[in-house]
């Protein structure tokens, strides 16, 4: 039981979570590498900030996300992780992240994604 990130604006929202929203929230959020409790934590996303829409950028924005989230899959918080793309409003790209967790439930998270 945490408290609810919220991906659009990065702060708590003052509601109870029991899924695993926050943990794909951080590793998907955190710069790969910059978190020094763990190197291991984040994605590479960060480096698609200047990059122009194209259908390539979105499959490697999907690349990167399923790398970042491999690790819940490692340790057996997650069954199975599947990340899909769809466009998003100007300069923004918006990842559908679905965790199905231990009990076979799954969970969608769309999380956007900043490209130029």
């Amino acid at each position: 039981m945490d408290q609810n990130i919220s991906p659009s604006t990065g702060d708590y929202t003052n509601s109870r979570i029991y899924s695993l929203q926050n943990a794909v929230y951080l590793r998907l959020e955190t710069p790969l590498g910059s978190y020094w409790a763990d190197p291991s934590l984040g994605s590479r996303l960060h480096e698609l900030r200047r990059e122009k829409d194209l259908p390539r950028i979105r499959q490697l924005a999907s690349q990167y996300a399923s790398q970042a989230l491999q690790p819940l899959l490692d340790d057996g918080r997650a069954d199975s992780v599947t990340v899909d793309t769809r466009e998003g409003r100007q300069g923004w790209l918006i990842l559908l992240v679905t965790v199905t967790d231990g009990t076979g439930t799954p969970h969608q998270f769309p999380h956007p994604v900043r490209i130029a």
